[in-house]
């Protein structure tokens, strides 16, 4: 017997609101500058699903997109309201959509982390039970310099 696994979330001011129809591929916590720049945090939370299984409910998204010093192209989405940065695609991650971790409904943290990466990033005072831990990633390969304030190390 095949069932779909439902979660819900959204962002900040609740304009924005979707669905996830599926279990997560997977988890992840990410300290490269891109994310403490997106979040405005230590680090990020990406919970990945196949794309199709992810639909957006209500609200207006913008868009901001960029390329990453291994030459990924990345697509990040925000409410237009209150900023909450909701979802993202990176072109290393075909048919698949990250979903911050943090946006999902109580209880928000049901997902199970699977790995930490770029953690030569990573703040001194952020520790966790991660066992799976990279000091870039496994996908990393620098193509490019990034400007000083975007720089991993």
């Amino acid at each position: 017997m095949s069932y779909k696994i439902l979660n819900q979330g959204g962002c900040a001011c609740g304009n924005v609101r979707y669905k996830t129809i599926a279990k997560e591929e997977f988890a992840a916590v990410c300290h490269c500058r891109y994310c403490q720049l997106r979040t405005g945090s230590a680090f990020g939370i990406s919970v990945y699903f196949k794309s199709d299984d992810v639909e957006l409910l209500s609200g207006d998204l913008k868009k901001f997109e960029y390329t990453t010093e291994s030459g990924n192209s990345v697509t990040t989405q925000f409410c237009v309201e209150c900023g909450t940065s909701v979802f993202w695609n990176a072109n290393i991650f075909k048919g698949m959509t990250g979903i911050g971790g943090g946006t999902f409904d109580p209880p928000t943290f049901w997902y199970k982390i699977k790995r930490e990466v770029f953690c030569r990033s990573k703040a001194y005072f952020s520790k966790n039970e991660i066992n799976t831990k990279f000091e870039t990633s496994p996908t990393f390969n620098k193509m490019k310099d990034d400007p000083p304030r975007k720089r991993g190390i």
